[in-house]
C-alpha cells in the first residue's frame, strides 16, 4: 500500500480520483479481499490503533450499523464504536457523510456492512488517503522485523506490485525477460580462461527470479526494469554495471549490492540489446565476436520471440517456451514444441478458476463430476481412514500463496500466533479445515449411504407431505455416524435442509432442524452450514412462537457456533439478545407440567447456545448488555440438573471477565455454586469448581466460599482422581482459595495437604500446575512446611524443576522457595541438588520463570549450611545472575537484586560479582520509580558497599542522588533498605557531600524518630557520618586562624 499506491495505481489527469482501468480494478479487488479477511486472519494486528485515523466521505448511514449494536452506539444520525483509544476517542465515528476509522478491525467490519458498494467504499477511502502507510504508522514507519502489521502490509504491497507489472512485461515490441535471459546465456559462451575468450565473466546481481522472469525488485519493475548485470570484459576498466530495461539496455555509473531504490545512476544511452552495447564498449569483444572462432548465432529480437503457453492434463501450470531463432536447430525445437501443443498432440484440460467454482458458476457436467468426486472421496475415507493424497494436494494447491515470496493467498489460511488475541478468549480456534478420518474400514460404501442419497434426491422435488415423510425417514438412520453425514453432504442435502428453514411449514422446519442438530456435530458440516447462511435463518427462528422450533434452533446454533466466524455471525445478526430472552421462561417448581417442561427445554437450549457463543470476548459483553447475568443467576437456583450444566458452563466461561466476577459476587451466585459442588453430577461439579477457580482471584469471593462451606466439598472432590477434568478444576479452586490464610487453616483441618502431595505423581500438567500452586500458598504458613516434609513432598517438588511447562515451573519454584525457609527442608533440597536446578532456571527465556527462580534462590542461600561455598560451586552461576540485571522485566530485576543481596554477604562471592561489573549495573537501575525494585535494589547496594572501593564506585556511578529520593516513598520497607544503603555509602566523604546537596539530612531526621529500630539506627548513623565530615571540614578551614587568635598578645 506504500509503493503500489504511489507507482502502480493509475490516477486521473486531475490527480484526485482513480481512473476506471482494468489495472485499478484488479488492485482495488485485491485490497478489498485483504480488508474483508484481515479481522479473521490477523485478529491481534486488527486491534492495533492507527497513528492517525483514515477519513473519507462514505455512503453509509447510522441505520447500517443497527445490525451490531454490541459494537456500535447509534445517536441520531451518527454512529460510533463502543471501543475507544487511549484518549477516549471512538475507533470508528460516523457523522454523515464523513467517517473516521482508527483500526483494521473496524475497517473490516465497515466493508462487510457496505454490502452493495464495497468496491466504491475502498476506492473513496484510497482517494482521500493517498498515503495510508504514513497515517497507520506515523512519520517513521517501522521496519519489517519490528512490526508484524508492517510486514503484513508489506506483503500486500508486493502482491499489488506483482499485479501491476504483469502488463508492463508483456508489451509487444519491447525487450522481455525471456529475451534477456536467452542473450545472457549466449554471452556466457564467450566467457572462459583462454586467450581466445571474448569476455571474462557475466553474472546477475540477483539470483532470485520472480514469476514473470524478472530479477529486479517489484518497485523497479514498475519502471520497466528487468534485471541488472555485472560483466567483466578483457579490455575495459572498471567492470561494467548494466541495467536491462524493457526500453533497452544501458550502463550504470554505480550499483548498490543491496538493491536500494536509488542505488544506481544511468550513465549511457540505451542500446537495443546487450551485444550491441558490448560491441560499442569493448573493441576486443567486437573483434572477437566477428571472427570465425566465435561464430555464435545472433541474438533474437523481441519481435521474433514466440511464447507458447499451454496447460495440459499431466503438468498443470507448466509453461513451454520456444524461440524463433535463425539457426535451424532452434527453429526445429520451436516447431517441435508447437506440434506438441496442437489438438492432435497432448490433450488439454480446461478448468474454471477457483473463484468461479466458489461462486457455484460451473456447468452441470462439472457439478456432476464434483458430486462423483465427493462420492469417491467418501468411499476412500471409509476404506483407508483418511483422504487421498491427490485430494490433499489439490487442497494445498487451491490455498497456495502468490508467486511473490512472502505474499499470502487471499484464501483463508492459518497464521501462527494469530489466535493469541482472537475473539476466542478461552479456547483455540477449532476444526481449521481438519481432515476427515474414519475409524472403520470397509471395501465398499454401505447400503445406508446410497439410501440416504436417494431420500435426499426425493426431498428436492417433494411436496409438503412427502417432505415430512422423507425427513422422518432420514431420522431413522443413525445420523451421528459420519458416513450418514457424508451422504447428506455429498448429494447436496445441506442446501435443501437449510432452504426448508425458510418455508412457512412448521413441520418441515422442525424435521429439518432435528436433522441439522444431529449432523452439525461434524466440524465440516457446521462450517458448511455457516457458509450457506444457515445461522442467520436459525437466529430469525428464535423469534418464532413455537417453543419446539425455538429449542431446536438454539440447540443447533450451540453445535454450529464452535468456531470464531460462526460466533461472530450469531452476534452480528442479533442472536445474542434473542438467546438471552429464551432464558426468561423457567418456573421454580420441581414438579412441572407439560407446558412448563417445554419452557425448561427452551431455557436449556438457549443456555447451551450462549455457552458456545460465550467463548468470544465480544459475545460475553453482548450477553451482559442484553441482561443475561440476572437471568443466569435465577436459573442457577433451578433444581433441574439438565438446565444447570449449560448455565454454570456459561458462567465459568464468562468468569474470565472482571465484570462477570463482580456480578457473580453481587448476584449471590457463589452460594449456589458451592451448593452444587455436593451434587451427584460430576460434570456439574466440574463446572462449578471451574467457576470458583476463576472467581477466587478476589479476596471477597474466597471469603464467601469459606463462609458458605465450600472448602470441605472441594477437598472431598480431590478423591475423584479418575476424572482428570474434575480434578483439574477442583485443584484450581483450592489453589486460588488458599491465597487467603484463613482458608489455609481450614485446609489444614481437612487434611488437604496430604492429599495434594499424593497428587504430585502421575498427573497431567494442568493438574500439577494447580496442585503445586496450592502447596506453594499453603507453605507460607510454617506449620505446613513440616507437613509437606513428613508427607514426602519435597522430592517430587524438586523433580518437577526439570519440566518444560512454563506455568508449572513458575509455581514449583515458588513452592520450593517457600519450603526452603525451613532449615530441615533446605537440607533435603540441597541433597537433591535442588538449588542447582533452580539456578539453571535463570537461563529460561520466560521472565516469570526467571523471577520466580531468583526469589526461590534467596531463602536457599539464607538457610544453606555453607551457602558461600555452595554458590561458588555453580560454574558460571554468579556471572549468570549478574547478567540478569540487564533484563527489562522489573520483577526479574527485583528478584535478582534480592538474590545479590544474599550472595554479597559472603566476601569471596562479593569479590567475584564485583569483578563481573555488579556495581555499575546496580547504579544504572537507581532511577526507577517502582517501590518493589527500589527496596531490593537498595538492599543489594548496601550489601555490595562492604567490599573494597565499591562504596566510592557507587558514588562515581551516580547512584547516591537517586537513592536520596527513595526516602520520599510511602513504603516503610523502602525507607529501611534505603537508610541502610545510605549509611554504607556515607562512609565515603564525596558521597556525604552529594547526600547533603540533595537534602538527605532533613529526611533522615524525620526517620530517626521512627518506631522501626533498624531504620532508626541506620538513619542516625548516616546523619552522624555527614556531621563528622562537616566538623572535620570546619576544623580544617578555621582551625589555624583560631589558634593564631588565641596565641597572639593583647593590644
Amino acid at each position: 500500500m506504500g509503493v503500489a499506491l504511489s507507482r502502480a495505481i493509475q490516477w486521473s489527469s486531475e490527480g484526485d480520483t482513480l481512473e476506471k482501468s482494468p489495472l485499478n480494478n484488479d488492485i482495488l479487488t485485491e485490497i478489498l479481499l485483504f480488508t474483508e479477511e484481515f479481522g479473521d486472519k490477523h485478529p491481534h494486528e486488527a486491534r492495533l490503533t492507527f497513528s492517525e485515523p483514515l477519513q473519507w466521505k462514505t455512503t453509509l448511514e447510522a441505520s447500517d450499523f443497527m445490525s451490531d449494536l454490541t459494537l456500535y452506539d447509534i445517536r441520531g444520525e451518527s454512529a460510533m464504536s463502543q471501543e475507544c483509544d487511549d484518549k477516549g476517542c471512538p475507533l470508528l465515528h460516523l457523522s454523515p457523510p464523513h467517517i473516521t476509522v482508527h483500526s483494521f478491525y473496524h475497517m473490516s467490519n465497515l466493508v462487510l456492512l457496505n454490502k452493495d458498494k464495497k468496491m466504491k467504499e475502498v476506492q473513496t477511502c484510497l482517494e482521500a488517503n493517498r498515503e495510508p502507510m504514513k497515517k497507520i504508522f506515523g512519520p517513521r514507519s517501522p521496519t519489517i522485523h519490528e512490526d508484524k502489521l508492517f510486514n503484513i502490509l508489506h506483503q500486500l504491497d508486493e502482491k499489488l506490485l506483482s499485479i501491476a507489472v504483469r502488463p508492463i512485461m508483456t508489451i509487444e515490441g519491447r525487450l522481455s525477460p525471456a529475451a534477456v535471459n536467452t542473450e545472457v546465456d549466449l554471452l556466457k559462451r564467450f566467457c572462459g580462461t583462454g586467450e581466445n575468450r571474448a569476455l571474462k565473466s557475466v553474472r546477475y546481481t540477483s539470483d532470485y527470479v520472480f514469476s514473470n522472469g524478472c530479477r529486479s525488485p517489484p518497485w523497479r519493475q514498475m519502471d520497466g526494469e528487468i534485471c541488472s548485470l555485472i560483466i567483466e570484459t578483457c579490455d575495459t576498466e572498471p567492470t561494467l554495471f548494466i541495467t536491462c530495461n524493457t526500453s533497452g539496455v544501458f550502463l550504470d555509473e554505480e550499483i548498490n549490492g543491496e538493491g536500494g531504490e536509488n542505488s544506481y545512476r544511468r550513465k549511457s544511452e540505451a542500446y537495443k540489446d546487450l551485444v550491441t552495447l558490448l560491441k560499442n564498449m569493448s573493441p576486443h569483444f567486437a573483434k572477437a565476436s566477428n571472427e570465425k572462432d566465435f561464430a555464435i548465432q545472433d541474438v533474437p529480437s523481441p519481435k521474433k520471440i514466440l511464447h507458447v503457453e499451454t496447460v495440459d492434463a499431466e503438468e498443470t501450470g507448466q509453461t513451454l517456451k520456444s524461440y524463433d531463432h535463425e539457426e535451424k536447430n532452434v527453429l526445429e525445437k520451436a516447431r517441435h514444441q508447437l506440434v506438441r501443443n496442437k489438438p492432435g498432440g497432448r490433450k488439454k484440460k480446461l478448468e474454471p478458476s477457483l473463484k468461479w467454482k466458489n461462486l457455484g458458476l460451473t456447468s452441470p457436467f462439472d457439478e456432476a463430476e464434483e458430486k462423483a468426486r465427493k462420492s469417491r472421496e467418501s468411499k476412500r475415507i471409509l476404506e483407508y481412514g483418511t483422504k487421498s493424497p491427490a485430494s490433499q494436494n489439490k487442497k494445498k494447491a487451491n490455498f497456495s500463496g502468490s508467486s511473490l515470496p512472502g505474499c499470502q493467498s487471499s484464501q483463508k489460511i492459518k497464521t501462527p500466533g494469530a489466535d493469541d488475541f482472537s475473539e476466542s478468549s478461552s479456547e483455540d480456534e477449532e476444526d481449521e479445515e481438519q481432515p476427515e478420518r474414519r475409524a472403520e474400514a470397509a471395501t465398499d460404501l454401505p447400503s445406508e449411504y446410497w439410501q440416504i442419497q436417494k431420500l435426499v434426491k426425493y426431498l428436492k422435488g417433494a411436496n409438503q407431505t412427502a417432505t415430512v415423510i422423507v425427513l422422518c425417514s432420514l431420522r431413522d438412520f443413525n445420523l451421528v455416524q459420519e458416513m450418514c453425514q457424508l451422504a447428506i453432504r455429498d448429494v447436496g442435502g445441506l442446501e435443501v435442509l437449510i432452504n426448508l428453514l425458510d418455508t412457512d411449514e412448521t413441520r418441515c422446519k422442525i424435521g429439518s432442524l432435528k436433522i441439522l442438530k444431529e449432523i452439525s456435530c461434524n466440524s465440516q458440516i457446521r462450517r458448511t452450514i455457516a457458509d450457506l447462511g444457515g445461522l442467520q435463518t436459525m437466529v430469525s427462528i428464535l423469534d418464532s412462537p413455537d417453543k419446539e422450533l425455538k429449542s431446536l434452533a438454539a440447540e443447533t446454533i450451540a453445535n454450529v457456533a464452535k468456531f470464531r466466524r460462526a460466533r461472530r455471525t450469531v452476534r452480528q445478526h442479533g442472536g445474542i439478545k434473542r438467546l438471552v430472552e429464551l432464558l426468561d421462561c423457567v418456573p421454580d417448581g420441581v414438579s412441572l407440567s407439560k407446558e412448563q417442561e417445554r419452557d425448561v427445554e427452551v431455557a436449556r437450549c438457549g443456555a447451551l447456545a450462549l455457552w458456545s457463543c460465550s467463548k468470544s470476548t465480544w459475545n460475553k459483553e453482548a450477553i451482559r448488555r442484553a441482561g443475561g447475568i440476572p437471568l443466569l443467576a435465577r436459573l442457577l437456583k433451578s433444581p433441574q440438573k439438565n438446565v444447570l450444566i449449560p448455565v454454570v458452563g456459561t458462567l465459568q466461561e464468562c468468569a474470565s471477565e472482571k465484570s462477570y466476577r463482580i456480578a457473580i459476587q453481587t448476584e449471590g451466585m457463589i452460594e449456589d455454586l458451592v451448593k452444587n459442588l455436593s451434587c451427584d453430577n460430576q460434570e456439574l461439579q466440574m463446572h462449578c469448581a471451574s467457576a470458583i477457580f476463576k472467581c477466587a482471584e478476589d479476596k471477597h469471593t474466597r471469603d464467601l466460599v469459606r463462609q458458605y462451606g465450600g472448602l470441605k466439598p472441594l477437598v472431598m472432590l480431590l478423591n475423584q482422581a479418575g476424572n482428570k477434568q474434575l480434578l483439574a478444576a477442583t485443584t484450581g479452586a483450592i489453589w486460588k482459595c488458599s491465597i487467603s490464610m484463613e482458608n489455609v487453616a481450614k485446609f489444614q483441618e481437612y487434611k488437604a495437604l496430604e492429599i495434594l502431595v499424593r497428587l504430585l505423581k502421575d498427573q497431567p500438567e494442568e493438574v500439577l500446575v494447580n496442585v503445586v500452586g496450592a502447596l506453594g500458598e499453603c507453605a507460607q504458613i510454617s506449620e505446613n512446611l513440616a507437613t509437606i516434609r513428613r508427607s514426602s513432598g519435597i522430592k517430587p517438588l524438586v523433580n518437577l524443576l526439570t519440566g518444560t511447562n512454563q506455568a508449572l515451573l513458575v509455581n514449583v519454584t515458588r513452592a520450593v522457595g517457600a519450603c526452603a525457609t525451613d532449615p530441615e527442608n533446605m537440607t533435603i533440597i540441597d541433597c537433591l541438588d535442588g538449588v542447582r536446578l533452580l539456578w539453571s532456571l535463570l537461563k529460561n527465556p520466560n521472565p516469570e520463570v526467571q523471577a520466580s527462580a531468583a526469589w526461590a534462590i534467596c531463602p536457599c542461600i539464607e538457610n544453606a549450611k555453607d551457602a558461600g561455598e555452595m554458590v561458588r560451586s555453580f560454574v558460571g552461576g554468579l556471572e549468570l545472575i549478574v547478567n540478569l540485571l540487564k533484563s527489562q522485566n522489573k520483577d526479574v530485576l527485583a528478584s535478582v537484586c534480592a538474590a545479590i543481596a544474599k550472595i554479597a554477604k559472603d566476601v569471596e562471592n562479593l569479590a567475584v560479582i564485583t569483578d563481573h561489573g555488579v556495581v555499575p549495573m546496580l547504579a544504572d537501575l537507581t532511577n526507577t520509580g517502582d517501590d518493589k525494585l527500589r527496596r531490593y535494589l537498595a538492599e543489594a547496594i548496601a550489601c555490595c558497599c562492604t567490599w573494597g572501593s565499591n562504596c566510592v564506585s557507587f558514588g562515581e556511578a551516580g547512584a547516591v542522588a537517586p537513592l536520596v529520593h527513595y526516602l520520599r516513598s510511602n513504603d516503610p520497607l523502602v525507607h529501611q533498605a534505603t537508610a541502610l544503603a545510605l549509611f554504607e555509602l556515607s562512609k565515603d566523604p564525596k558521597n556525604c557531600i552529594t547526600m547533603h546537596e540533595n537534602g538527605v539530612v532533613k529526611l533522615l531526621l524525620v526517620m530517626i524518630g521512627s518506631t522501626d529500630e533498624i531504620l532508626q539506627e541506620a538513619a542516625a548513623s548516616c546523619v552522624a557520618n555527614i556531621r563528622r565530615l562537616a566538623l572535620a571540614n570546619e576544623k580544617a578551614k578555621y582551625g589555624p586562624m583560631t589558634q593564631q587568635l588565641l596565641t597572639s598578645p593583647p593590644p
